[in-house]
């Protein structure tokens, strides 16, 4: 894959290389055609797709692998629908190869979702470690979708994990970086990449995720679900390049008190 525009500033995983920190999903879209000029528009090279979905040919899914230019894409198969640990495990292999199927023999990525939750989705912390141990001594470059909780993030590090994927708030919510704090720490005392994976539902939450040092964000229902899903798209690219950019020129320190603008010096009394 190309390096970053910046090209002392690429988002590195595993052994790659990439140009944008905004990935984007596969799913809610109305139509295929609609999916593809939103991927255009987030100008985005990582994309995830929902193995059991593709696999089912799930309503928005048939066709799916056959539609998309998988030499402009990178594909980050997923595990969603997955309830435990031993299923997610099975359907990472065959992530592995519908990846070889769409041309892609050396990508062993998989994006890790182990969720028993069905109301509210949210990641279940032992099942994702104990699947993730065993993908990452299969050879796998594990992107563990998790809660924002430190302590398991470093766990998942320490086992070999390529990233770590704090949710922001619950999947397709729309509630944006409820647990910014958390977060914060993870990216703190993380020596792998962040990627913010869930509940952003506008561009300026994007950006407060690059903002805060976050690597990157996956975004999808946000562009998805819009109702011009490529303007969101090409929205949500924008605010993820100024957000990095700001990160990297580094905010004004917050202050109790007012600091005039203007010089002291000088002044006519």
């Amino acid at each position: 894959m190309v390096l970053s525009e910046n090209s002392n500033d690429p988002l590195t995983i595993g052994k790659l290389d990439f140009q944008s920190r905004l990935l984007t999903g596969t799913g809610k879209y109305s139509n295929i055609t609609i999916m593809e000029k939103s991927l255009i528009g987030s100008n985005c090279q990582i994309v995830t797709v929902a193995v059991r979905r593709v696999q089912s040919n799930e309503s928005g899914h048939s066709g799916l692998i056959e539609k998309i230019n998988w030499e402009k894409y990178w594909m980050l198969p997923n595990t969603a629908g997955c309830q435990d640990a031993e299923e997610a495990i099975r359907i990472a292999r065959l992530g592995r190869e519908l990846a070889k199927l769409a041309g892609q023999e050396e990508n062993t990525f998989i994006k890790l979702e182990v969720i028993p939750d069905k109301k509210y989705l949210l990641p279940d912390p032992l099942g994702t470690l104990e699947a993730a141990e065993k993908l990452v001594k299969e050879g796998f470059t594990v992107l563990p979708y998790i809660n924002a909780d430190p302590v398991l993030a470093k766990r998942l590090e320490e086992i070999g994990c390529a990233t770590v994927m704090p949710l922001g708030s619950p999947i397709g919510s729309g509630q944006g970086l409820k647990n910014a704090s958390n977060i914060s720490l993870i990216i703190e005392n993380s020596k792998v990449p962040v990627i913010v994976d869930a509940g952003i539902g506008v561009p300026s939450e994007a950006a407060q995720a690059l903002e805060m040092g976050a690597d990157a964000v996956l975004v999808n229902s946000a562009i998805a679900l819009a109702k011009q899903p490529a303007l969101m798209a090409e929205a949500m690219k924008q605010a993820v390049q100024a957000g990095r950019s700001a990160f990297l020129a580094g905010r004004l320190p917050k202050r109790k008190e007012a600091s005039p603008s203007s010089p002291k010096t000088g002044t006519i009394e």
